[in-house]
């Protein structure tokens, strides 16, 4: 077999496999969802005891035939890319590669081939079959939010020890050992609970003085919840708008083409190189 025919046969493969704007691309995901959706429900029915004692061996059996096609994919996923190592030390590539060695090791180590649940992680290439790729921006956008908020959150989460520690001893000052408050600490404990309106239940002031202060803790706690989420939101907004304002492309639809190279993917629909590594993009 020629050079030739293998590359394009490499081509043909790697665009069934990495990218789902193509008939046979999206095929080759729904079937691949599919089948770690079955390796998942096969995983937690072997450890119902049960339905392991009556349905073993086809549980088993099972579970080998998905991990050879597993491994199949693995395999394959590496050969089709110019750059393997991108792909091995990928997100993607180090998920599947956990998803599909637990069984393998269940051979040498019993047990372990529960962990072969870590395939339910692989269900995040639903992003690629429903397009999910193009929102990704947005949440680029709520990253850099956070990060751009994280000095005020930073002082803000501060005051709020500080109002939890100094609650937290009047607290233990009131109540005392008698009412399960035994120490400063657990009595933090029980303001950061009540504060974050998680109510445990398992300490509860029993005192009139101490009910009243517990009341307005409770109060207090929704609106310290509400200011992390004003100051996120508010740089979110300018966040979104700067980026608007700056590139006017942002609006171009996306499609799931990956490149060969570096596996990087959501490309604009009139892209002929990839905007990461530079590479020239194929189409058909």
């Amino acid at each position: 077999m020629s050079k030739f025919t293998i590359n394009r046969w490499r081509l043909k493969l790697q665009k069934i496999i990495y990218e789902a704007d193509t008939p046979a691309g999206k095929l080759f995901d729904i079937v691949l969802l599919i089948t770690i959706l079955a390796s998942v429900v096969l995983v937690m029915l072997e450890s119902v005891n049960s339905i392991d004692t009556k349905l073993h061996g086809f549980l088993n059996i099972s579970e080998w035939v998905i991990t050879i096609l597993f491994s199949i994919e693995y395999i394959a996923r590496i050969i089709t890319v110019k750059n393997p190592f991108k792909y091995i030390f990928s997100f993607y590539g180090i998920i599947d590669f956990l998803s599909t060695i637990p069984k393998y090791i269940s051979l040498i180590i019993g047990g372990v081939h529960a962990l072969a649940a870590l395939r339910a992680l692989r269900l995040l290439r639903v992003f690629r079959i429903l397009k999910l790729a193009r929102y990704l921006g947005a949440s680029n956008t709520l990253v850099n939010a956070i990060k751009a908020s994280r000095a005020k959150i930073s002082v803000f989460l501060f005051a709020v020890l500080i109002v939890a520690i100094i609650l937290g001893t009047i607290m233990y000052l009131i109540e005392g050992e008698s009412n399960g408050f035994t120490n400063i600490p657990k009595s933090v404990y029980w303001c950061i609970v009540t504060l974050t309106t998680v109510g445990f239940g398992d300490i509860a002031p029993q005192t009139p003085l101490g009910q009243f202060i517990a009341s307005l803790v409770m109060i207090l706690g929704y609106g310290i919840i509400a200011v992390p989420t004003g100051i996120v939101s508010a740089e979110y907004t300018s966040q979104s708008k700067s980026q608007k304002s700056n590139d006017p492309t942002t609006s171009l639809p996306l499609n799931s083409q990956c490149c060969s190279n570096c596996l990087n993917e959501a490309h604009r629909d009139d892209a002929e190189f990839c905007f990461k590594c530079g590479c020239k993009l194929h189409h058909d």
